[in-house]
């Protein structure tokens, strides 16, 4: 569950000594948003075709670049109700001192009236004299009370459910979580099915990747993996096939051995509290640019070496779906962008970090999907499995340098994604307590409730899904379309449209937002929403058509 981060003068010397420059910024956010989901888009850009992926794919990284500025309007406009909320906190308890004066002041006037005068009015014009003043104050404009303080900032971390509680209503908060935990469920299932499959095919004979001609029929996999015959058809098919050619066991028994064993092993973490700590995070991430350089390099040299095997077409409509839900998923951090954005020393230019990640991350994406569409002429839907290693008589240095570069592909989902798959099921865990029960009493609940029956909820339902489809494509297309392009799209509109209504009503006009979108217009907002409507609703079709004509 989402913590505030302190404030006070504790807050402040807590962010300090917690802050980075600019440059860490923009390294922790490029590795925010570029991970494990930028493997499913060669295979997707395969599909959809090469010149329809590089329009779709610029244009979704317009747009989640909008969408994020929006995130960042409506933070500091929390940090803008904080700030007036604590101030009204001061004034009435200013206002409650003030009473208490004034009711002294008004007692020695009286007893002193007892002697002197029998007028009234003269023991209460101080105290109607603080009334009047009171009043002037509250009428006043809030920026000319308080003309240098400074409301809109991004030093306090509000993230998104706290955003979502302060400006939402029940039920925009509802659907928020609702929203939220589906999201949190889709990760969760993909990670334990790319683990699981990583396990499965680097274990099972299956020839190198680097080599397309020892492929044979039974490799063939589906063309549209969101199609729900292709899909049981796929599952049929990979049923017969067996992992070793010495033993009875089907490619798709061993999935679910290593599917069990992995929720097994990791499922219990979602019961305790579990952290990433600084140096996991530092080993996570070498060994994601090492196999994410890795892989371009390789592909490179196969088209350096090779030539050309794969041939794209240009364009594919029937592969927009799995094209939207994969590129909104590669591109999605609005989850967990504030918890980056506070501690960064340089506030103003967070703007100018986000732009530049955004730029950097779509080359790079381009970059990754270009090379391997070409390079290979059949791409598996999680992209490190084009580098099983093949088994080889050749035991010269180089020969075993490629085994031991393609065994290091093959593993980098494993690492990467077990030690993710505990912080995601403590998140989701945290979400699902939020939405069902009173946290601020949590301790009331009995320890089976607490410690037991929601841990379940939140590792049982991943796993029955990846028990029985193993498509990855699949997953991170309804994901990305549906639950991940609310969260990318329309919360994010949500909340930027009631924050700005919020602070006209509290702050009024005057109060300047610094940290304001580029993309201030309401138009923008209508514009974002009908696109993200537009996407979902022709996923929808597609995939309803596309079942209907199977």
């Amino acid at each position: 569950m989402p913590e505030r981060g302190s404030s006070g003068s504790n807050a402040g010397v807590n962010s300090q000594a917690a802050s980075y420059p600019t440059w860490i910024g923009f390294i922790f956010v490029f590795n925010l948003i570029v991970g494990t989901g930028a493997l499913t888009l060669p295979g997707v850009f395969a599909k959809a075709g090469w010149l329809l992926s590089l329009i779709v794919i610029l244009l979704l990284a317009v747009i989640s670049y909008i969408t994020v500025t929006f995130i960042i309007e409506a933070m500091a406009s929390a940090n803008a109700v904080k700030t007036w909320q604590n101030l009204q906190v001061l004034k009435r308890s200013y206002d409650f001192d003030s009473r208490e004066d004034v009711r002294g002041n008004s007692l020695a006037v009286e007893s002193e009236t007892d002697v002197e005068t029998d007028d009234p009015t003269a023991a209460l014009l101080s105290h109607q004299q603080q009334v009047d003043a009171s009043a002037r104050l509250e009428r006043m404009p809030i920026y000319a009370q308080h003309s240098t303080l400074q409301y809109y900032t991004l030093d306090e971390k509000f993230e998104l459910g706290e955003m979502a509680t302060l400006f939402f209503n029940d039920v925009g908060r509802v659907l928020f979580y609702l929203c939220i935990s589906i999201y949190l469920y889709g990760d969760l299932s993909i990670y334990s099915a790319a683990v699981a499959k990583s396990l499965r095919d680097l274990f099972c004979d299956h020839p190198n990747a680097t080599t397309p001609s020892n492929y044979t029929s039974l490799d063939f996999e589906l063309e549209s993996s969101w199609n729900l015959s292709a899909a049981n058809n796929e599952t049929d098919e990979d049923a017969i096939k067996l992992c070793w050619q010495n033993n009875t066991l089907s490619r798709l028994t061993v999935y679910r051995l290593f599917l069990v064993g992995f929720i097994c092993l990791f499922g219990p973490f979602a019961a305790f509290s579990v952290q990433k700590t600084k140096y996991l995070q530092i080993i996570t991430v070498i060994f994601r640019w090492c196999a994410f350089l890795l892989m371009i390099s390789l592909a490179l040299k196969l088209l350096i070496t090779d030539g050309a095997k794969g041939h794209p077409v240009s364009m594919n409509i029937y592969g927009i779906p799995a094209l939207f839900g994969a590129c909104v998923y590669s591109f999605m951090c609005h989850h967990s962008l504030p918890s980056l954005l506070a501690p960064i020393r340089d506030k103003m230019a967070v703007g100018r970090i986000l732009c530049a990640d955004y730029l950097v991350i779509c080359l790079f994406y381009l970059l990754l999907a270009m090379t391997g569409i070409f390079a290979f002429d059949r791409l598996e839907d999680l992209y490190t499995l084009n580098f099983i290693p093949d088994q080889t008589d050749d035991h010269s240095f180089a020969a075993e340098l490629l085994v031991g570069i393609d065994y290091f592909l093959a593993l980098f989902p494993v690492f990467t994604l077990s030690a993710s798959f505990p912080i995601i099921a403590i998140t989701l865990r945290n979400n699902l307590l939020t939405l069902c029960l009173d946290t601020s009493r949590i301790e009331s609940y009995n320890y089976f409730v607490r410690r037991i029956l929601f841990p379940m909820l939140t590792v049982i339902p991943p796993f029955a899904i990846t028990y029985f489809t193993e498509s990855l494509t699949s997953l991170v297309a309804f994901t990305g379309s549906y639950a991940g392009a609310a969260i990318q799209y329309i919360i994010p509109i949500a909340l930027v449209y009631y924050a700005r209504n919020t602070c006209r009503e509290l702050l009024g006009s005057g109060v300047v937002n610094d940290f304001h979108s580029p993309f201030r217009s309401p138009y923008w907002l209508v514009f974002v929403l009908l696109w993200s409507l537009g996407c979902i609703s022709l996923v929808t079709l597609n995939f309803f058509l596309d079942v209907s004509s199977a």
